[in-house]
């Protein structure tokens, strides 16, 4: 038997499809080893070595994995072809007592049975310089991470986190969001007349270009010079001065790399970078689509000869371009060989329509349109551009009209690019125009949006910032840490918090968050990787600075002067000090200024420098009276109504001591009792798969629906009847059951 050791289960099961019995393919879960959570584990005095733990998690995976390696004849290690995969088969190597000289090493860049048995023929050995580049990234990240962590902690706030890449990222966010604050609105003026030639059909609009003959800013045109200029056009003659007509063509776009599909996949699908790849994941380890992290353009010859024939067979040989090469921009690339592409160009969307699930479905369209489109004739436009001469005894004038009007789709037929068209009239030069209508419109400059998933992954690209596999983990760790959130359209909008870490970074650890020293590092690593240079130099090299500075700053900062405290007008209900406004990790809250003799802090109900109390709404004050009396059962100390997130609740008043909280039926739907337990009530409870309607009687009783009871019974099993929350369908909660009103 030989043993092969992936490390995911889907991947597993898609590769034990192609393969005989005398292979078993196992996973490994991910890592298996890791650097100890409680401690920095990285032993600073003997070239940082690091120390590795077997989490207790994987520690069941391990010995059942160890078991079978005795047995096997053979162990392959078949994790992925980037650093990641490389070290977590070193990794499983180390931890198996594997010998590596012995042990097999494959690496592919799609999981098909030719890709999987071309990759068994031809096995290596584990490559160590790629295992020490992802080991001098996991050891830099945790320097940074448990050295400065804890100065955060102690000079703004518990709970705060830097990292080497995540803090440069949060900078960008920090920055753009002040160019936002700092921006001053422009007004300018556009001048738009409407003209026709000799028939009414003939109109068309064209937009000020020239004013004695020289093109002008548009911010210049303010408003008293845009109503001076509208007077001495109204009285002008117009006549064509010259047409020009020219065929334009429009190439595709490369095939996807990690960065340019998170982009797109934001752009046109609405994902998130750590939704696209985790998508896209799925996609690959069942065998859809080929390696998903890479920075390569490239395509196989076996992609190009099949897309051409698709392309031929059923769009024309006109669609069918001759073989297009792209060229890589970045000069690191070097995670993979080949760009993200459908492993067979004949296995279309419509085919795998059904057998995935929808975001599935929404991207591996994407992907797979891209990737032909990418092989595709050019579109072809025809561009005419139409300039109006305007005169009278003051001034001359240039007026333009631009147009365009699709001759040949080219790879548009594929991909979902929107061009816009405009057909203009059929004119002649020095024709006579007569003036319609003239408009002057008033306008205000924008200030630059705020950076999406799709902008931020190019801007880190842009400054060689990461590499494809960071860019997803960053944009999810500086949101999960709450350095970033999302606002109303999805942007990327920096928090309170982030603006004083970042402030104190660039004052105090200018490297950190250096876009310049950041991308030296990413260099750095590369040459690791490489084979040009060790490893544990490369570490000394920024450490020893770092620590230094570090400890300099612990006695050079005062927390008062990063933090500043602010005087508010609530006095403290447990000692009568004042209550003092104080920032933390998750935004400002009151706290008594007679710490530490007293403890007491409270949440702000409202924002800014001082605080309103809202009022409560009609319906939270319904609710109060109507849970009037109600008493804690593990205190029994009054319970009140609160508002969290997911709307009004009980909370017991004895808070912080007792901590019970319980959901109330807000009056959406019938209040049913559970019909399990016979004495709590269903009420509406919220997880991150959406709403759900459990029992109020939890944890005694687990029972759960995952749609509104009515309060009815099903007719054929005597269930509880069930309202779909989306589609609105009555139906019985019994799965088995199957009614439906």
């Amino acid at each position: 038997m030989n043993l092969i050791i992936v490390e995911s289960p889907t991947k597993a099961k898609t590769i034990s499809k192609f393969l005989d019995k005398k292979y078993k393919v196992e996973s490994s879960f991910g890592h298996i080893r890791d650097l100890p959570e409680k401690k920095m584990g990285i032993d600073l005095k003997n070239d940082f070595t690091p120390e590795y733990v077997i989490p207790a998690k994987a520690k069941k995976v391990v010995a059942g994995l160890k078991s079978l390696a005795k047995k096997a004849d053979d162990v392959i290690l078949a994790s992925d072809e980037d650093r990641e995969g490389e070290a977590i088969a070193w990794h499983l190597a180390e931890a198996l007592n594997l010998d590596q000289k012995k042990t097999k090493r494959i690496v592919f860049h799609e999981i098909t049975k030719d890709a999987i048995l071309k990759a068994l023929e031809k096995p290596r050995a584990i490559n160590q310089n790629l295992v020490d580049a992802q080991q001098a990234r996991r050891i830099l990240d945790r320097l940074v991470g448990y050295e400065l962590s804890p100065f955060l902690w102690k000079k703004v706030a518990k709970g705060l986190s830097a990292g080497r890449v995540q803090s440069v990222a949060t900078r960008l966010i920090v920055e753009r969001e002040r160019e936002i604050q700092a921006f001053k609105t422009e007004e300018y003026w556009t001048i738009t007349a409407d003209l026709t030639g000799d028939k009414p059909a003939n109109r068309f609009a064209a937009d000020l270009y020239k004013i004695k003959n020289k093109t002008f800013n548009k911010l210049e045109l303010k408003k008293e010079k845009a109503e001076e200029i509208k007077e001495i056009l109204g009285a002008s003659t117009y006549v064509i001065d010259k047409i020009e007509k020219k065929q334009v063509s429009k190439n595709s776009a490369a095939p996807f790399t990690t960065s340019t599909l998170q982009q797109s996949a934001n752009r046109h699908l609405g994902f998130s970078a750590k939704q696209t790849m985790t998508v896209a994941q799925k996609l690959y380890e069942q065998g859809h689509i080929t390696y998903m992290r890479t920075d390569s353009l490239n395509l196989s010859p076996k992609f190009l000869n099949e897309a051409k024939d698709w392309l031929k067979d059923n769009l024309g040989p006109e669609y069918s371009a001759d073989t297009r090469v792209f060229k890589n921009k970045s000069k690191n690339a070097q995670e993979a060989h080949e760009a993200i592409r459908p492993t067979e160009v004949n296995t279309t969307p419509e085919i795998l329509a059904g057998k995935l699930d929808k975001n599935q479905e929404r991207l591996y369209k994407l992907i797979w349109q891209r990737a032909v489109a990418s092989q595709m004739t050019a579109a072809k436009l025809a561009a005419t551009t139409i300039d109006v001469k305007a005169t009278n005894k003051k001034e001359e004038f240039i007026l333009r009209a631009t147009g365009q009007t699709l001759i040949f789709p080219g790879y548009l037929k594929i991909w979902p690019e929107k061009t816009k068209e405009q057909e203009l009239p059929i004119l002649s030069e020095k024709q006579a125009l007569t003036l319609l209508e003239l408009r002057a419109d008033t306008h205000s400059t924008n200030p630059p949006a705020r950076y999406s998933d799709a902008s931020l992954v190019k801007e880190l690209e842009k400054y060689g910032i990461g590499r494809p596999s960071t860019y997803a983990p960053t944009i999810n760790t500086i949101i999960v840490r709450n350095y970033v959130e999302r606002d109303e359209n999805k942007k990327l909008k920096p928090t309170n918090i982030a603006l004083v870490v970042t402030d104190l970074l660039i004052n105090h650890f200018p490297k950190i968050v250096d876009y310049k020293f950041t991308a030296k590092m990413e260099d750095n690593l590369d040459s690791i990787a490489e084979g040009k240079q060790a490893w544990p130099p490369v570490i000394e090299e920024f450490y020893d600075d770092f620590h230094d500075n570090l400890e300099l700053k612990y006695q050079e900062i005062n927390k008062k002067d990063i933090m500043p405290e602010e005087k508010s007008n609530e006095i403290c209900d447990k000692c009568g000090s004042p209550m003092i406004i104080k920032t933390g990790r998750y935004g400002k809250f009151l706290a008594c200024s007679a710490y530490p003799n007293c403890k007491n802090i409270k949440k702000m109900p409202g924002e800014g420098n001082g605080y309103e109390k809202k009022e409560p709404d009609a319906a939270t004050l319904e609710l109060q009276k109507k849970y009037e009396g109600e008493v804690c059962d593990k205190c029994g100390s009054p319970m009140k109504v609160r508002v969290g997130k997911y709307g009004p609740f009980l909370a017991c008043s004895a808070y912080p001591k007792c901590k019970n909280i319980k959901n109330i039926n807000t009056g959406d739907g019938k209040e049913v009792t559970c019909p399990v337990c016979g004495e709590g009530k269903i009420v509406k409870k919220f997880s991150r798969r959406g709403a759900f309607w459990a029992c109020s009687n939890y944890p005694n009783c687990k029972n759960a629906y995952w749609g509104q009871p009515t309060g009815e019974k099903c007719p054929d099993c005597g269930g509880l009847l069930i309202a779909d929350p989306k589609s609105g369908q009555v139906k019985c909660s019994n799965r088995e059951c199957g009614y439906k009103k």
